[in-house]
């Protein structure tokens, strides 16, 4: 009981922060609403792509386009989630240039807890929102055959997705403490990564499938999952038994991205005012 109530104290800081960029997004209705509708336009757009390509071609990479709603939908959604709770963490150069961030380090909590916490971007639930339609879409209208190990799979991508696109954006923010202006090159892999998540990855090259597929491991966030609930035999380098291996690509991201953060944060040095 004590650790909890102990447990309960150290988030409270957090929460109502949180609570407070809540409330601060809520309160200005209109242009919150205008946020809202520009962030559904955008997911509307990317869903539109998907269709304007397969609406000229039958299959692409093996895929139908009710097939490729499922990729679509499961790495649209686990990347909105993770860009909604950890995206304002490519803020982490302008803080950097302003020399703001030091103000971080006064404060007796963790730099990167702080930095997540710091914020939360209501709107992107509307761009959820497009994912989970497609993902919905996806699964009704494939031939899955439902069972425990069905289930468990959607639920493992899901959670799994999730944290690896929540990684990658942890990662970029470690690499900024030496790139400090280097933020196009961290959003290649960051909103690159998604846009190829929610392709085919049966259409990849092969150095490709060596960046996107297991560097940075955007496959396993929508298409191996994808292939295992389907019931299609992948592709080259990606066989349907590594759509299981998605908390090990969890891991390896998280892994990449504390490092990569933990250098960066020794190699800081303050902004110099």
């Amino acid at each position: 009981m004590a650790e909890a109530l102990s447990l309960r104290q150290r988030w409270r800081p957090y929460r109502a922060v949180l609570a407070s960029r809540a409330r601060s997004q809520a309160s200005y209705r209109s242009n919150f609403l205008l946020d809202l509708g520009g962030s559904l336009l955008v997911g509307i757009i990317e869903l539109g792509e998907v269709w304007v390509l397969f609406h000229n071609v039958v299959e692409l990479g093996g895929l139908r386009f009710t097939e490729i709603l499922l990729v679509f939908g499961l790495a649209d959604l686990c990347y909105s989630l993770a860009d909604m709770t950890f995206g304002h963490c490519d803020r982490l150069p302008t803080y950097i240039r302003a020399g703001t961030l030091d103000v971080f380090y006064l404060r007796p909590q963790p730099l990167l807890l702080q930095l997540v916490t710091s914020d939360i971007s209501l709107r992107r639930l509307a761009r959820a929102l497009i994912g989970l339609a497609a993902l919905v879409a996806g699964l009704v209208l494939n031939d899955i055959s439902w069972g425990p190990a069905a289930v468990g799979m959607l639920v493992l991508a899901l959670v799994s997705g999730f944290f690896t696109f929540s990684a990658m954006f942890v990662w970029a923010a470690g690499l900024q403490f030496f790139l400090i202006d280097g933020a196009e090159m961290t959003n290649a892999f960051v909103y690159g990564g998604r846009y190829a998540a929610s392709q085919p990855a049966s259409v990849w090259t092969r150095p490709v499938k060596a960046v996107f597929g297991f560097f940075f491991p955007m496959a396993f966030t929508g298409f191996l999952p994808a292939v295992v609930l389907l019931d299609l035999p992948g592709t080259e380098w990606m066989p349907p038994w590594l759509g299981w291996c998605t908390p090990v690509a969890a891991l390896w991201s998280w892994g990449m991205a504390l490092l990569c953060w933990r250098w960066g944060v020794h190699h800081y040095r303050g902004g110099g005012g």
